[in-house]
């Protein structure tokens, strides 16, 4: 059976233009040492409260101790959502005569409809691993438009002090050299990390965010609260640490007065269209920044706010002694949002090929998935067609309301990869 799809019903779905936009909400967490620190028994609770309130597409984690550690968290996430994944557990490869870093990884966790993950890596320095995940954004135009998200995790080196200052530098100065021996300058990064600085002025700080040396790539905090936030109420909107004043539950008990979590962009991550940071989007889990938290315990009435209540305070309270980080980027791209999908290259073909002037000719091969529609997206992801394919072996499609340029058709599962046809 032959069918032909009327040329009005195309000209008025032409003009249903649905611009391709997807956000993507990220959080990095210091979980201290989890599963080993029991200072509270509601720990895993305590989180699962936490990421099914936020529900974040990709989740950096540092403080992990072991991959039974990180599949309890995984399978929070599966419950969450069933497209989670996570990367492969690697410990700590990097020196350790400084103090035994071993059981202190890190972790990321992805949601797998939106992200691909590629490749891991790990960036050794003199104390603890930033380790490397290559992400590829699953996208309808990921063929033509790869989009690489490059996301690192680290743990600088703990306290105060020059000494202590001067660790942090040596493993940004690895951080950085690794970046100008393997990574484009104009590649888009993500750091998540519990950096332990106490001021802009630090040199690992400085090193990160110095636009005038060598460095092919420079950071930005996407905040854009760099000062000299240590103990200084002027940032409590930035403050991660400490949750708590009270001993016992592991972890520092110092109060609400410092900034050591961070998510930092590279500088391109401001303005470009393919993946971007979302502005004002930064935010501080838990923070109500409210003036009276400075140095008060998270969950007590001093935190108080309206925009995180006290039941989520409650739990970030027992689950650590920081705060998560979250931020929110965007792609102008459309994304596939399926995993489950099995795609299949011949199910439909094209007939008269695919550079067409004025009729566009598909065959269905064989439709064991029921596809009850095809979508016909342009070069930049925005759908302008929607096609019935009822019971149907043969579509002939009139193409005259298409500008001349290229083209992709998919289904309304994406159970095929898209076919690229090119209006003449």
């Amino acid at each position: 059976m032959t069918k032909k799809i009327p040329l009005l019903f195309l000209f008025i779905l032409s003009f249903q233009f649905n611009t391709a936009q997807e956000v993507f909400k990220t959080m990095f967490y210091n979980v201290l040492n989890y599963p080993l620190e029991q200072g509270s028994i509601s720990r895993l609770q305590d989180l699962d409260v936490i990421l099914n309130d936020f529900q974040p597409d990709l989740f950096m984690i540092c403080e992990l101790n072991n991959e039974q550690g990180a599949n309890d968290i995984l399978n929070i996430l599966i419950n969450m959502n069933s497209s989670f994944s996570r990367a492969t557990f690697v410990p700590n490869t990097s020196d350790n005569t400084i103090g035994d870093q071993n059981d202190l990884q890190n972790m990321l966790y992805y949601d797998s409809s939106k992200f691909i993950l590629q490749s891991q890596h790990e960036v050794t320095t003199l104390y603890r691993d930033f380790n490397h995940y290559v992400l590829k954004l699953n996208t309808l135009n990921q063929n033509l438009n790869p989009i690489i998200l490059n996301v690192f995790i680290c743990h600088l080196k703990a306290s105060d002090g020059y000494d202590n200052e001067q660790l942090r530098l040596s493993m940004v100065n690895d951080f950085v050299s690794y970046l100008n021996n393997n990574l484009a300058d104009n590649s888009y990064i993500i750091l998540g990390g519990d950096l332990n600085i106490y001021r802009n002025s630090e040199p690992a700080f400085e090193e990160l965010l110095n636009t005038t040396n060598d460095n092919d790539i420079t950071f930005v905090d996407p905040a854009n609260r760099v000062g000299s936030w240590h103990n200084n109420p002027n940032y409590l909107d930035v403050f991660t640490q400490s949750t708590r004043t009270q001993t016992g539950l592991g972890g520092a008990t110092g109060g609400f007065d410092d900034r050591f979590d961070f998510i930092l962009t590279s500088e391109n991550m401001l303005t470009n269209p393919d993946i971007f940071y979302v502005s004002n989007s930064y935010q501080v889990y838990g923070n109500n920044n409210n003036p009276n938290c400075w140095n008060s315990e998270i969950n007590s009435d001093d935190c108080s706010g309206s925009v995180f209540s006290a039941a989520i305070r409650e739990s970030l309270y027992y689950m650590s002694d920081h705060l998560p980080v979250t931020a929110k980027f965007q792609t102008n791209e459309t994304t596939l949002h399926n995993t489950d999908i099995v795609l299949e290259d011949d199910m439909i073909s094209f007939l008269n090929g695919n550079i067409v002037s004025s009729t566009l000719q598909l065959k269905v091969n064989n439709n064991t998935n029921n596809i009850s529609e095809l979508h016909i997206f342009n070069s930049l992801g925005q759908k302008i067609a929607n096609i019935s394919i009822d019971n149907t072996d043969i579509i002939t499609i009139d193409t005259f309301f298409l500008s001349s340029g290229l083209y992709y058709i998919t289904t309304n599962t994406f159970s095929i990869k898209p076919l690229k046809f090119i209006k003449k």
